[in-house]
């Protein structure tokens, strides 16, 4: 459904995207997962044939987002990272806005949007600026799926939106999968949200780092994964960044995730005691945010 090959785009001096190839195939949930910066709206913007690349080429569905843009429209659903809906125009107006620019109108595909709009229907009165952000968001996916799109694209979707929006939008998304098949690529800064796609890419800088399914980028995380909590994070975290035998040392929210070159966690106890620390440590199993760290420094 989605082939892009060595797509390269750079902006004055700064390399936004560096030879992108993948291909995503027809009803997969698709997972772009970078920090910001790492060149995901770019990537989306080549493929809305809102960009051009400066490199390579990208099809959907066999057509060309060069060539074929106004094919490619007709068939794309898009939510940008930033609401780009009309604020003064109410949910409904919005709905049937979009709906007449695709030539059709709500009540034709209203199976498509009906379990994310039964959320919004008792504020469909309401100005869009007056909306949560939770409801902005429900309010651009249904305005992406009105013409009843072949491919669904993503852009940062839950950007600063709550938790349970959060929640609440990715099962909607796993919803649509199921009933419509619909092809989705979605990107996130969350590494968290990567478990509920059926593959990932992660990137970095421009860069692919790994495509893989979430499973699999696990699975192939290379080392033993400790991890360490003391009665101070940030001072043993300084301490054991300076020893030879530490490979990798991150803060991950109240604890450290080490690795080591040598796999002998019995120094790194003896130096933690040493200095006076309290601390407990254990093996765990690698998530993709380690993953993702460990990928990204084996780059650099």
């Amino acid at each position: 459904m989605i082939e892009i090959k060595n797509i390269s785009k750079s902006y004055n001096t700064t390399k936004a995207l560096v030879d992108i190839t993948l291909n995503i195939e027809k009803g997969k949930l698709f997972g772009l997962i970078g920090p910001d910066g790492a060149g995901k709206s770019t990537l989306f913007r080549i493929l809305t044939t809102l960009l051009i690349p400066d490199k390579g080429k990208a099809t959907l569905m066999g057509f060309d987002t060069v060539k074929d843009y106004k094919e490619i429209r007709k068939i794309v659903g898009y939510m940008p990272g930033k609401f780009s809906l009309y604020m003064d125009l109410s949910v409904q107006e919005n709905l049937e806005f979009f709906a007449k620019v695709f030539n059709t109108t709500i009540a034709a595909n209203y199976n498509m949007i009906k379990e994310i709009y039964v959320m919004l229907e008792p504020f469909k009165d309401r100005r869009a600026s007056d909306l949560s952000g939770g409801m902005k968001q429900k309010l651009a996916l249904c305005c992406a799926l009105i013409h009843k799109p072949k491919i669904l694209l993503l852009d940062e979707p839950t950007f600063g939106v709550d938790p349970v929006s959060r929640k609440e939008f990715w099962d909607n998304l796993k919803k649509l999968q199921k009933t419509e098949n619909l092809t989705t690529l979605v990107s996130t800064p969350y590494m968290d949200e990567a478990s509920m796609c059926d593959d990932i890419a992660l990137i970095q800088s421009g860069q692919l780092l790994t495509v893989d399914t979430p499973i699999n980028i696990c699975k192939n995380f290379p080392h033993a994964l400790y991890e360490l909590k003391t009665n101070d994070n940030y001072k043993s975290l300084v301490l054991l960044r300076e020893l030879k035998e530490i490979n990798s040392a991150f803060m991950f929210g109240n604890s450290i995730h080490l690795t080591l070159n040598n796999n002998d966690i019995v120094i790194i106890k003896d130096v933690l005691k040493k200095n006076n620390f309290e601390f407990s440590v254990k093996i765990i199993e690698a998530n993709i945010e380690d993953s993702f760290m460990e990928l990204m420094t084996k780059e650099q």
